[in-house]
């Protein structure tokens, strides 16, 4: 579904946005924001700014104008894709052609002085384990013999998150208390979390829902995507090894897991479709309700994801980020529309503004894990950082960005704007 949104010529009389890493006229990506004078308002970000989206509803089509004006964005998930195509479409006219920017002007704020939201009221968040390096790697520190389990090329495994905890980029994550117990201690013992992790992960956001005991084929789950975000699925390895056997994450997973807090729409996205990778020879392939010949001819995202970690000493000292990881989000072994398929394959029910999380995604090769317990070898092989410190795994003060750009040839990047937070102490 490309069309005139995604010229790459078109520019915009916003000027900032013409030629902006993240934001060109090409991405429009949707937001809840406050600015100093007012409560929570429907966004799109523009270059550096964010246009309010209630403000200038009369401009927009008549079937989306209830939804621009909650708080949320759930109304706006809800709608059809052919809806929110012509919101993209009429947002992207207006933004392009000059002789509307004496009316819009005036709507427009710059992003610096607003405060984010989240996007939506989350009613329920899961999070599969769809990145197989990621699998194959933390399965060896365990199973060296057989990291990956019978099941996983069969089912995308997932488990249900605490949608309660989900917050938007820059909350501070507290550093949580729980269960460990080690290998060689008798008993566990309690307090803070001393293998403190991230997730590099894709988040998608559920758009139209399906009713209870209905399923979604897999030819139809692409239309029950809005959008997709960054996630940062914050997890205390310590707590996790202890708590997992026999049922799987539990207080490992839902202190904190934070979101960008815009949302990269399906339709933004369309010019970076690329083909499933194939599987491995010798691999099953999927069974028929998680097969569909287009869905593998173009169900990836040509998506380059990148973590940062900053220290408070590298802050003070004035020291950029540095750069742990850089690697593609095509790095997943199911597709977006296959864990969507399977998650109500049971008839479960989804419902607009959901989320997902993909898992972990991590590269083949160090340079692109998405975890510190992958990169630190289980905290064998400290990272060492620009101010003479390291890291095996994070310590209270330290930052965690992550940051997304989708490319391809011949036309405009755009990107997903940044998930960032930083740690604090354990209360």
């Amino acid at each position: 579904m490309i069309d005139e949104t995604h010229d790459p010529a078109r520019t915009s009389w916003v000027e900032s946005a013409n030629g902006h890493a993240d934001f060109p006229i090409q991405n429009l990506p949707f937001g809840i924001f406050s600015a100093r004078e007012g409560g929570r308002r429907a966004g799109v970000a523009i270059g550096d700014m964010i246009l309010d989206l209630p403000a200038i509803a009369d401009r927009l089509p008549d079937t989306v104008q209830d939804a621009i004006a909650q708080p949320t964005l759930n109304t706006l998930f809800a709608l059809s894709a052919e809806d929110r195509r012509l919101l993209r479409k009429a947002l992207s006219a207006m933004l392009a052609d000059e002789r509307h920017g004496k009316a819009i002007a005036p709507h427009l704020y710059p992003a610096a002085e607003c405060t984010l939201h989240l996007p939506a009221t989350i009613g329920d968040y899961t999070d599969f384990f769809v990145g197989i390096h990621h699998a194959t790697n933390i399965g060896r520190q365990f199973r060296p013999e057989n990291p990956l389990l019978p099941n996983y090329k069969y089912v995308p495994i997932g488990y249900h998150g605490r949608a309660s905890s989900v917050r938007p980029s820059n909350v501070p994550v507290v550093r949580p208390n729980g269960q460990r117990k080690a290998p060689d201690a008798d008993a566990p013992e309690f307090g803070p979390s001393r293998r403190l992790d991230y997730e590099l992960e894709l988040g998608v956001w559920i758009g139209p829902g399906n009713a209870l005991g209905q399923p979604i084929s897999i030819g139809e789950a692409g239309r029950h995507v809005a959008g997709f975000c960054l996630l940062n699925d914050w997890s205390a390895r310590d707590f996790q090894a202890w708590e997992y056997q026999p049922l799987g994450p539990f207080l490992a997973k839902n202190f904190h897991s934070t979101v960008s807090p815009w949302v990269v729409t399906a339709e933004a996205m369309a010019p970076f479709r690329i083909a499933q990778p194939p599987r491995p020879e010798g691999d099953p392939a999927p069974l028929p309700y998680l097969f569909d010949e287009g869905d593998q001819a173009e169900g990836a995202l040509n998506l380059r994801l990148e973590v940062f970690l900053s220290s408070e000493k590298m802050r003070a000292d004035g020291v950029a980020p540095m750069r742990l990881s850089s690697g593609l989000a095509s790095n997943m072994y199911w597709t977006i529309q296959q864990i969507v398929t399977h998650h109500a394959s049971n008839g479960c029910n989804l419902s607009p503004g959901d989320l997902l999380g993909t898992g972990t995604i991590s590269a083949s090769t160090k340079d692109g894990f998405g975890s510190l317990i992958e990169i630190s070898a289980g905290g064998k092989e400290p990272v060492p950082l620009p101010t003479g410190e390291s890291r095996t795994f994070l310590e209270d003060g330290d930052e965690v960005i992550l940051r997304a750009t989708a490319s391809a040839e011949g036309r405009a990047s755009i990107g997903f704007g940044e998930c960032r937070a930083v740690i604090t102490p354990a209360p």
